[in-house]
């Protein structure tokens, strides 16, 4: 847990970090689901933690739980005997947004000083239950993955039915074999600057670092990397407890994460790995401090779309279409910022809603919307949380046809202020789609004009509305039903090069 105090402008002064450990993954990963004894053990913690926050008065509490109980198949008992043994909401966070709160906390705490700004950057961050991988290309996210490479996910698969050398030389063939089956699809073979994060880096930087320009990044050869997961492969946790003077289940995960972590540095053209000195809960204090001072980090957010761009890709659908509604969408969200009283947040979720609405067509052109709530419901869009991620979804499911409605069973199943947001933006995204009914992309600058119950669109330079002006009238009921207002278009002021063929004819 870490506390700290926020100011007007989102810098935040850390006034107590504290932590226990719990091995929730070794229960989640060899039996599938919490033990109560486990449960017990992590409530124990929190109820210490809860006296703790409300010593110093804490008006934010932001509490995540990644792998280890995302995978649980009691994970709602554990999420609900948590809240009503502390008051403490649990938030089961996908790897998308473990990977976006590390970057978060990268940015912010490095800064300038990590040379990110050229070729392919590699972060990399090994966990209980996962690795997350995030690449980025000229300093841009470029892509994020999850590998199923955590380090007490190794030790319960493959250490619970061998043991010794066996069971280590068994871990690093998976490892290997793994990181090669992304090594093409991440371009891993083209980065040249690797930066690890978690605790097992950590200790390799305290015992191996050297200090680099940054006092939150520490740098490691390949050399001495090698150097000591070898003399670590030959001791017993026991022994490395020992000579290192950490904790025995510290002690169990080291050599798992290592090889890891040493498997990227071989496969890269790193010439050695900067170990950075943040973690998952630096992010999320700075997230929070961010929200609090309405801050939004744009490099971030162009990640998300980024993101949201390749899921398109994978699905086929067509790119200028997809781009030139996400533009007119986002038109539209700015000149009716005061009917809706949004956020620039929504406003990046109607963008990503925009871009995927038509991802459906690749199952099928019938109920092609059904189709695109489905596949974006069940992927993972860097930088959204699974709720937002759901938000997008039906918005894209609503961008034709029907209304939302009350039998609708998913969308009851959001929470009220989601379902409101659903509906303001999936009745923008409908007039958008609209405007380019013939995906033609000619209806680009346009005037709004709004009056009690219109909301009156004149487009520039397009001469013949019939087909755009047929789509929002099928399509404008819940734009009509959410404002207020009936959407109406009507011809603009030709161009410049209209006017000077209509003088010459």
């Amino acid at each position: 847990m870490v506390i700290g105090e926020a100011s007007h402008q989102g810098a935040v002064e850390i006034l107590e970090q504290l932590n226990r450990t719990v091995r929730l993954g070794q229960d989640s990963f060899r039996r599938g689901k919490i033990s109560s004894r486990t449960m017990r053990a992590t409530v124990n913690i929190l109820r210490d933690y809860r006296r703790l926050l409300d010593f110093y008065r804490v008006d934010t509490v932001r509490a995540v739980a990644t792998s280890a109980v995302r995978e649980a198949s009691n994970a709602d008992n554990f999420v609900d005997r948590v809240l009503v043994a502390t008051g403490i909401e649990v938030e089961v966070i996908d790897t998308s947004e473990e990977s976006r709160l590390n970057l978060t906390a990268l940015r912010q705490i490095v800064g300038n000083t990590l040379d990110i700004n050229k070729s392919y950057t590699l972060i990399a961050d090994v966990g209980g239950g996962n690795t997350l991988l995030t690449v980025l290309k000229n300093g841009e996210i470029a892509d994020s993955k999850s590998l199923q490479l955590g380090s007490i996910r190794l030790l319960e698969t493959i250490a619970d039915n061998e043991s010794g050398n066996r069971a280590v030389d068994l871990i690093a063939q998976q490892v290997t074999n793994i990181i090669a089956s992304v090594t093409t699809s991440l371009h891993l073979e083209k980065v040249r600057a690797l930066v690890i994060a978690g605790g097992d880096a950590r200790f390799a930087a305290r015992h191996l670092g050297k200090q680099t320009d940054s006092p939150n990044l520490r740098s490691i050869s390949r050399a001495d990397l090698n150097m000591l997961v070898r003399k670590l492969r030959a001791m017993g946790p026991g022994d490395i407890a020992k000579e290192y003077g950490v904790p025995f289940v510290d002690a169990e995960t080291l050599v798992p994460a290592l090889l890891v972590y040493q498997a990227l540095l071989l496969t890269t053209q790193a010439p050695r790995a900067l170990v950075s000195q943040i973690t998952m809960r630096d992010g999320l204090i700075i997230d929070l401090a961010r929200s609090a001072a309405g801050y939004e980090d744009q490099v971030l957010a162009e990640g998300v779309i980024h993101s949201a761009q390749a899921l398109s890709e994978k699905y086929l659908a067509a790119p200028d279409h997809a781009a030139h509604v996400a533009s007119l969408s986002v038109r539209l969200f700015d000149e009716l910022k005061t009917e809706h009283g949004l956020g620039p947040r929504h406003r990046l979720l109607l963008r990503v809603a925009a871009l995927l609405h038509e991802v459906g067509g690749f199952v099928g052109s019938r109920a092609h919307h059904k189709h695109s709530y489905y596949l974006v419901a069940n992927s993972e869009i860097f930088g959204l949380t699974r709720a937002e991620t759901l938000v997008v979804a039906h918005i894209a499911r609503y961008h034709r046809r029907g209304s939302p409605k009350n039998t609708h069973i998913e969308y009851m199943g959001l929470p009220r202020e989601s379902r409101m947001v659903v509906s303001k933006l999936a009745a923008l995204l409908r007039v958008a789609d609209a405007l380019d009914r013939a995906h033609t992309q000619q209806f680009r600058e346009f005037d709004c004009e709004r009056s009690d119950d219109e909301f009156v669109i004149r487009p520039r330079g397009v001469a013949d509305l019939t087909l755009e002006r047929q789509a929002v009238n099928s399509k404008g009921d819940l734009f009509d039903e959410v404002y207020g207002m009936r959407v109406r278009l009507e011809e603009g002021v030709p161009t410049g090069k209209e006017r000077r063929s209509k003088t010459r004819h």
